[in-house]
């Protein structure tokens, strides 16, 4: 099987599988999904989706957000982890969306990434859930998947990214995006299933018997 025949089956199966995925981070706008996808480095989307909602009680625009103390965002976002950092990063966004865009989220990839603590994959996940651009953020589920179906060498993330985006059709990206993090997450974890276990691995690879060792993101 070539690596487009392994594209086009995964792309088949997700769509079997998760035909309407669910977005994992709860919010109201782009905006509060700008703030959610921060938090998500390093933490679960399950711990996120527990702390946002005192976090937007406390201030769910960025005017509002820019005039809180970043102690105050702090204590709320520390089982987030790296509380520090991403307070003061959501209060300087904050600050810098009302200032820079008029109180809204900028929809050009480089002016999210100029905003502090938004990386390149927060910045495409913006710009996909949040303002249907088609995007392929790559997260650790993802870039494991594509080395375990050998869609990409690993090297990096970012060559991930480009090798997924070459092929697979561009109006599928934001849906497969999210079908490739749920499928990650249920079947093809990275303790639950070693290349060799879960439906798709087993589909793709059937003679394959010992484990993927896989380079991390």
């Amino acid at each position: 099987m070539t690596r487009h025949e392994r594209a086009g089956y995964v792309a088949k199966r997700l769509g079997e599988l998760y035909p309407d995925p669910p977005i994992p981070l709860d919010h109201r706008d782009a905006y509060t999904l700008l703030v959610a996808v921060l938090l998500s480095a390093q933490c679960t989307d399950v711990r996120v989706n527990q702390v946002t909602p005192r976090l937007f009680a406390l201030a769910a625009t960025p005017e509002r957000m820019a005039l809180r103390q970043v102690s105050e965002i702090e204590a709320i976002v520390k089982p987030c982890g790296l509380g520090p950092q991403k307070a003061r990063a959501i209060k300087n966004l904050s600050a810098l969306i009302v200032q820079r865009h008029g109180g809204a989220v900028p929809q050009k990839l480089e002016e999210l990434e100029s905003l502090p603590g938004v990386g390149h994959k927060t910045a495409q996940v913006v710009m996909a859930q949040a303002f249907g651009v088609p995007s392929f953020p790559v997260d650790t589920h993802i870039h494991r998947l594509a080395q375990r179906w050998q869609l990409t060498n690993g090297r990096s993330v970012a060559q991930t990214e480009r090798d997924l985006k070459k092929l697979f059709p561009r109006d599928i990206w934001n849906r497969l995006h999210l079908q490739l993090i749920h499928y990650g997450r249920e079947y093809c974890s990275a303790r639950g299933c070693d290349g060799t276990l879960c439906e798709i691995c087993r589909h793709l690879f059937p003679e394959r018997r010992r484990g993927v060792r896989t380079k991390r993101a």
